[in-house]
């Protein structure tokens, strides 16, 4: 559960650092995003998935 909450912990610096050092830029981001087609929205995650599996395993073996 401890490495569940710090991943959580990293996800919203990550996430925080975005929005509070760069406000326009996520702003813009999001605009875009809101216009994009549902299937690159979803290839996109599933792709942002898939890679933190990767580094997951990676860190943990």
């Amino acid at each position: 559960m401890s490495d569940f909450a710090a991943a959580l912990g990293l996800a919203l610096v990550l996430e925080g650092l975005l929005w509070g050092g760069f406000p326009g830029f996520a702003r813009r981001m999001a605009a875009e995003m809101a216009g994009a087609p549902d299937g690159l929205l979803r290839g996109a995650g599933l792709a942002a998935m898939a890679a933190g599996v990767v580094i997951v395993w990676i860190a943990r073996n």
